[in-house]
């Protein structure tokens, strides 16, 4: 496999002049259509590991890397060309993985459309045309001239989104675009246009050529075209009433900031601010690793359920929804401060020994300790979430 290149961003200020003609090593000409597929490669990588997200900018250094000369415009890739070589990447490195997710993403989208209806919801991007890699999100447009109505649905159902507003001017003409990002099992990018705009004929900026585009009915449409009627049924039905575990993770994780401790041990105050202070700690010691992470962060949560019973609140209010390393690690959380006092039983410690984890068991212990100082900075708990998300996106 092809390492992957890091390529400095003034590539893309060259222009096509400053190619000389396309060569083999040999110096014989390399022929257009052979050309052409190595930068549509080329460019797909670059998309594919997310070192570039636009096509133009792709194409840009896929053309810098693979010719050592000058190419003619029409000879690069098309949109399309790449898109494809995506779509072969994904399944190459993926296997039947990437059609399962693509399938699970479909559904999604018609659930989130379902919510969504009275805003005319229309689906765009990499999960309608099928090429879809790791990390894509769901591309959903929605009508509406006031966004609380939308945002007022998402809290309905306690779903966990930001809003974000771009600035853009675009032939001298300046525009204020609001996207939605729900933070769901597959992250949700609603973008919002005033109701005026639902027949208006959109354009890729790149291409010029209409954005494709499928209302929930034609979505399903699709989906029908691979499944069977039940297999979809079954599906939306398991889609709507599975939980998102992060979210369950906030509501039980929010309660700890009216939970106060005990300034004894814990000078710093309350539950949450403790909480977040471990899992920053265990960020720096271990930035890779989720179910350790998640153990730093949620060991504490049954303090808002039962402060006399933390350890066995706490895991039994996380049960199914976190591994066995996590729960382990939660579960003897208490333990690692015996192990640190010395004031835990020989058989205790020799149970504790014997298992794979103990070595993380010492960490997690150590990273609470030092989690208890008064005015230390913290991430956000939506920050401290959306990194665990993106840890899953990466390797889950």
């Amino acid at each position: 496999m092809m390492a992957r290149e890091h390529l400095p961003v003034s590539v893309i200020l060259i222009t096509f002049n400053d190619f000389s003609p396309a060569v083999h090593e040999d110096g014989s000409r390399m022929s257009v259509s052979k050309l052409r597929r190595q930068i549509a490669w080329h460019a797909a990588r670059l998309m594919y590991d997310r070192q570039e997200s636009e096509y133009f900018r792709a194409k840009m250094k896929a053309a810098r890397v693979c010719c050592k000369g000058w190419v003619k415009p029409k000879d690069l890739p098309s949109n399309a060309e790449i898109r494809d070589q995506i779509q072969s990447m994904a399944r190459m490195l993926e296997g039947d993985a990437n059609d399962h997710r693509l399938f699970e993403m479909r559904i999604e989208a018609v659930r989130m459309m379902r919510l969504l209806s009275q805003f005319r919801t229309r689906l765009i991007g990499s999960v309608l045309t099928g090429h879809i890699r790791q990390g894509s999100d769901i591309d959903i447009h929605v009508f509406c001239d006031n966004i609380e109505s939308i945002t007022g649905i998402l809290d309905s159902h306690g779903l966990w989104y930001d809003v974000e507003r771009k600035r853009v001017v675009k032939d001298g003409e300046r525009n204020i675009y609001q996207h939605i990002h729900v933070k769901d099992r597959f992250e949700v990018e609603l973008t919002v246009y005033p109701v005026n705009k639902t027949s208006f004929a959109f354009k890729s900026s790149i291409t010029g050529k209409p954005i494709e585009r499928a209302t929930e009915k034609e979505l399903l449409a699709l989906l029908s075209q691979q499944h069977s009627p039940e297999a979809i049924e079954s599906a939306l039905t398991e889609s709507e009433i599975s939980l998102d575990p992060l979210q369950v993770f906030y509501a039980l994780l929010l309660p700890l900031e009216n939970v106060k401790q005990d300034p004894r041990w814990h000078p710093e105050g309350d539950a949450l601010y403790h909480s977040l202070q471990v899992f920053d700690l265990a960020c720096n010691a271990r930035p890779w690793d989720e179910e350790f992470l998640l153990a730093a962060l949620l060991h504490d949560v049954g303090k808002g359920i039962d402060r006399y019973d933390h350890v066995n609140a706490g895991v039994s209010a996380l049960q199914g929804l976190v591994t066995e390393r996590t729960e382990w690690l939660i579960e003897h959380h208490m333990l690692a401060h015996e192990i640190h006092d010395r004031t835990i039983g020989a058989r205790k410690s020799k149970r504790l020994r014997s298992n794979e984890n103990y070595e993380d068991l010492l960490l997690l212990g150590r990273c609470d300790r030092a989690g208890r100082k008064c005015g230390v900075e913290v991430p956000e708990l939506e920050e401290a979430l959306d990194y665990v998300r993106e840890l899953t996106k990466q390797f889950g």
